[in-house]
């Protein structure tokens, strides 16, 4: 549930009817903001919101306030090459291909370890979404060479939990320590006509963990 009051597959249907496709990540943010708000008029949606610690700033992608809780979402929105027409009424995307399945799983990650941190009191859960177009992330791989972001596979079915290495360690500030486990399971979004046409969705949902100190903070 996002901020205990929407589904997330009511979302999703609710942002499937608006926005078959986004321009942008940014575009993704505003658009899934305004689907909550559709699903759920009672959670308030906040983009970009500041989560300042003891040194750094960093910044949420989406905060949504409910009544029966709070939702930390972070956004990936990985695509390939791909135009047309879509929506109604109908407008025109082209969309650029971002060509580095690795680099997407690096960062997709990435968010799921800092929702993990962020997730700090027992009325906020977190959520990462992806949504692509890139088979290759929903893929299992084929090749039996090992690769540098072997550890970071977000296929369908893979389950991902404690550290993983990039490289084998090569690069540490590659590296992702996880608290929970998480069994990945792709859905369709949009199937669109033409090439790379084919559009899914990944989401991850973190629960609290208010036991794990953490450093002050406010979002």
């Amino acid at each position: 549930m996002i901020a205990g009051s929407a589904a997330l597959d009511e979302v999703l249907v609710c942002l499937r009817a608006r926005r078959p496709v986004f321009h942008s990540e940014a575009d993704l943010q505003h658009s899934f903001a305004l689907a909550v708000g559709e699903v759920a008029p009672e959670v308030r949606c906040r983009l970009e919101v500041p989560v300042r610690g003891s040194d750094a700033s960093e910044y949420l992608d989406l905060l949504c306030l409910g009544p029966a809780g709070r939702t930390a979402i972070e956004f990936k929105y990985v695509t390939r090459q791909w135009s047309g027409t879509a929506g109604t009424p109908p407008e025109e995307y082209a969309l650029r291909g971002h060509n580095a399945p690795d680099v997407a799983r690096r960062d997709f990650l990435r968010d799921v370890e800092r929702l993990e941190r962020f997730c700090d009191r027992e009325d906020q859960n977190g959520l990462a979404l992806l949504i692509t177009n890139e088979a290759a992330l929903w893929r299992p791989r084929q090749r039996r060479m090992p690769t540098r972001d072997e550890e970071f596979r977000i296929h369908h079915g893979r389950e991902l939990s404690g550290t993983l290495l990039w490289a084998g360690g090569s690069f540490p500030d590659n590296t992702r320590v996880l608290r929970g486990a998480y069994m990945l399971a792709w859905r369709p979004y949009i199937q669109l006509e033409s090439p790379s046409g084919e559009f899914r969705c990944l989401a991850v949902f973190i629960t609290p963990n208010p036991a794990q100190p953490q450093p002050p903070h406010e979002a």
